[in-house]
């Protein structure tokens, strides 16, 4: 079932900052770490699970067995990325039937053509406006519980402009969208327009490492009308990086004898991390019975 607290958080006009988690080591590490909120990226996901692009490749059925994983391993709400609800409006509603189901507590749909693309990526179209309200309400009906969260996202700001996405976010919030989510804004100056147009709605900024939207300090969201941020991309970057340096260590001197302690978690912390301490405490308690056997 979806968590309250993530609801009740924005209700008390908590800012949310959510790291973005990919796989079940980020998962369990930023769990730990005390966010309202987790975020289940599409692109890492797609990118951890099949080694693809985020262009749409990835199906329902590769994602919400994943994400629904990272739900029941988080004691934090997760809101996960189901890009366009992966077709049509039956589509849509089977999609947030499964993402509740599994233990979500949001969902983002998006108002891209089929096959979609990543947010921060060139030669994204969007579906007409009308036709991601329908969504929109679809989702709204077929939703169980209030506390399960829909973030309504329109990429028309990179190819119809700013006013067009502005547009569209309020025909989103009219359809019932919890959370709006006007992707890739071009400068700080457009967000704040963003955050004017919106005085009484929950809006999302995507802090993309590298992307088209500057990265603001959350005081400064806040200040601005923005209610959550998430971050999709900064574990996985560094993720990337810290294998690349790794395995380049390997090859260059042929063992990992040298690597820098900083470069590595450690094993005990790792075996720790992913819950050996109770499987030898189990062995320990079954020992007996299974010498007896």
């Amino acid at each position: 079932m979806p968590k309250p607290s993530l609801k009740a958080a924005f209700d008390a006009k908590k800012f949310i900052v959510a790291p973005g988690i990919f796989e079940g080591i980020s998962t369990l590490i930023a769990d730990g770490m005390g966010f309202d909120c987790l975020y289940a990226t599409g692109f890492g996901t797609v990118a951890s699970h099949l080694g693809v692009a985020d262009a749409g490749i990835a199906t329902y059925t590769d994602m919400v067995g994943r994400v629904g994983r990272f739900a029941q391993m988080a004691k934090t709400p997760v809101i996960a990325d189901a890009d366009t609800g992966y077709g049509g409006l039956l589509n849509v509603r089977h999609t947030v039937i499964g993402y509740e189901a599994a233990g979500l507590s949001g969902i983002q749909l998006e108002d891209q053509e089929v096959p979609k693309k990543c947010g921060h990526t060139p030669g994204r179209r969007v579906i007409p406006a009308e036709e991601m309200v329908l969504k929109i309400r679809v989702a709204k009906e077929a939703r169980r519980d209030p506390n399960f969260l829909i973030v309504a996202r329109t990429d028309a700001r990179t190819g119809l402009g700013l006013e067009e996405a502005i547009r569209r976010g309020h025909m989103f919030d009219e359809a019932g969208a919890d959370i709006v989510f006007i992707e890739s804004p071009e400068s700080e100056a457009e967000m704040v327009a963003i955050g004017r147009a919106f005085p009484n709605k929950p809006l999302l900024a995507n802090m993309v490492e590298g992307g088209r939207t500057p990265i603001l300090p959350a005081a400064r969201l806040q200040e601005i009308g923005y209610a959550m941020a998430i971050y999709p991309a900064v574990g996985f970057l560094a993720a990337a990086a810290a294998f690349e340096r790794a395995f380049s260590h390997l090859k260059a001197m042929g063992d990992s004898n040298g690597l820098p302690a900083q470069e590595s978690y450690g094993f005990g912390r790792i075996c720790e991390l992913m819950g050996f301490p109770e499987v030898w405490d189990f062995d320990k308690r079954w020992a007996q019975k299974d010498a007896a056997e």
